[in-house]
């Protein structure tokens, strides 16, 4: 179950607290040094042949600023624990002030990097109450970044794929035919670089991983703030490990029972709506390039977006634009209200035939920072977890008829937004080599204590109603909504938001009802 593309939700919060702020958000590591091997394990009963694995002695490395970095061993296969080991790379930021115990965290994705954000960022996770409260700990799930990585191909190779345009016209079956030439050769380099890992990167592993990590700091219970995809990460641990669950926050949450197909429509309805918001937006701005009502401006989108698109525009660095990379572009830009300005700007500048706003904004979603650079493989994770957990390519329905579904969900934006999100994927996932990972069939964590659902009722990325949802799935599930735009909320200065969910880590205390924030 993955939805794209909560990868950027790091990159959302500290932009946020730079607009905020007035300076640079990020915090490097300085002035450390030094290192010390502990044993701060729970030794905890565990089944026979996890042993080594849950009573590991941990190395921390001192990287300055109160953070300082290891690594957990974990097995490469929970069905195979005598068989090959990974790593897991952890970065944890002190408590700044007496610590209650230790705070998991994930940023989102799949792939986004919790190693990165906690090192970096930690103070925009939030508020600074519990980071005074909690060793925050963020890591790099399997296959992500420090952590153990998969490797397809070379950045070069990495850029015709996002970014190369085709000889047929989308939405034909001779895109698909050489869409799926792409896209297997692209597995087959996959699987010569990363080998049977690639395989075994499903939440559920992920799940057992952070239990791993849990036992090794010694917390007998998990205390867990996921976003966006980081929620189901959380939903799956709670049902895999009741017993186990301390303090948990699923914020941006994900349905975790709707299968791809229909969460990514959602989704792509989700961002025409966030759209539809926008547009009044910019009817306020002067370089709108839209008039009448928004009714008439979705129209007017849908048709600058299909023009432009076969117009033969180009980047800086000599890059075809075309429909996808526009409808790349749009979507990165609608994950929050301060992103709006940028937004007005990019559709300005393509109806004056100028394309590389709407690049830059494709490279910013593609974490791509210079000509065949990348910044991590956030796009290699995202699609191999979703081959490896999800419905896609093993739904029944083709490429073409999906994005049909999702045409008819999202009639302006949906063609172009799914033609790299949806049908990329899709036929990636119909050609991949591994069977899809065996996942809970329920989702109520029976005999965990409450568990706190937030929920933003405009968020583009993750809809309003999965959070509803998970919230009755799980059996101790608390809903906390905001009434407003964007993907997450919590840390990010909503005082109504902020207070439950601090006073619930804080204090234990749990909502009575719904604040409606």
């Amino acid at each position: 179950m993955s939805t794209r593309r909560i990868l950027p939700l790091a990159a959302l919060l500290t932009a946020s607290a730079l607009l905020l702020s007035g300076c640079f958000p990020f915090t490097f590591p300085s002035g450390g040094g030094g290192s010390q091997t502990v044993d701060t394990s729970t030794d905890e009963e565990v089944e026979p042949g996890l042993e080594a694995f849950y009573q590991q002695e941990l190395t921390w490395y001192d990287l300055g600023n109160r953070v300082d970095e290891t690594t957990v061993t974990v097995p490469l296969d929970w069905d195979d624990p005598a068989g090959e080991t990974i790593e897991i790379a952890i970065a944890r930021h002190n408590a700044t002030g007496e610590p209650m115990g230790s705070m998991l965290m994930n940023p989102g994705g799949p792939g986004g990097s919790g190693y990165d954000f906690v090192a970096y960022s930690a103070a925009y996770i939030v508020t600074e109450d519990v980071l005074a409260g909690y060793d925050i700990i963020g890591f790099d799930p399997r296959g992500v970044g420090q952590s153990s990585p998969i490797v397809c191909t070379d950045g070069a190779e990495k850029d015709e794929l996002l970014y190369g345009t085709f000889d047929a016209d989308y939405g034909t079956q001779a895109w698909i035919d050489e869409l799926t030439v792409r896209e297997t050769d692209w597995i087959d380099a996959c699987v010569e670089n990363t080998g049977d890992l690639l395989g075994n990167l499903d939440a559920a592993s992920v799940a057992r991983d952070m239990d791993v990590i849990r036992a090794v700091l010694g917390d007998e219970k998990l205390t867990f703030l996921g976003y966006s995809y980081g929620t189901y990460l959380g939903a799956v641990y709670a049902e895999l490990f009741p017993e186990k669950v301390g303090r948990m926050v699923l914020d941006g949450a994900v349905d975790p029972l709707v299968g791809d197909l229909d969460a990514l429509a959602t989704q792509m309805a989700g961002f025409e709506s966030a759209y539809r918001s926008f547009l009044e937006y910019c009817f306020d701005s002067s370089d709108c390039p839209f008039s009448g009502s928004v009714e008439s401006a979705m129209q007017q989108t849908e048709n600058l977006i299909l023009d432009v698109g076969d117009d033969g525009l180009t980047s800086n660095d000599g890059r075809v634009l075309d429909v996808a990379t526009i409808g790349t572009g749009l979507i990165n830009n609608l994950y929050a209200e301060f992103l709006w300005s940028g937004l007005v700007q990019m559709l300005a500048d393509l109806d004056a035939g100028d394309a590389q706003s709407t690049f830059d904004s494709a490279d910013e979603y593609n974490s791509r920072v210079a000509s065949g650079i990348y910044d991590g493989n956030g796009y290699e994770i995202y699609t191999a977890v979703t081959c490896n957990e999800g419905t896609l390519g093993t739904d029944g329905v083709t490429p073409l008829e999906g994005l049909a579904v999702i045409d008819q969900r999202a009639p302006y934006l949906g063609f172009a937004t799914a033609l790299d999100d949806y049908v990329a994927l899709d036929v990636t996932c119909s050609n991949w080599p591994f069977p899809v990972a065996e996942m809970p069939a329920q989702y109520d964590a029976e005999g965990a204590p409450p568990i706190l659902v937030v929920g933003t009722t405009n968020d583009p990325a993750t809809p309003y109603a999965q959070a509803v949802s998970l919230a009755q799935q799980l059996s101790s599930g608390v809903l906390i909504t905001y009434d407003g735009e964007g993907h997450t909320i919590y840390a990010q200065g909503v005082s109504c938001v902020d207070d439950a969910v601090d006073a619930y880590f804080l204090r234990g205390d749990v909502p009575s009802a719904d604040p409606m924030c």
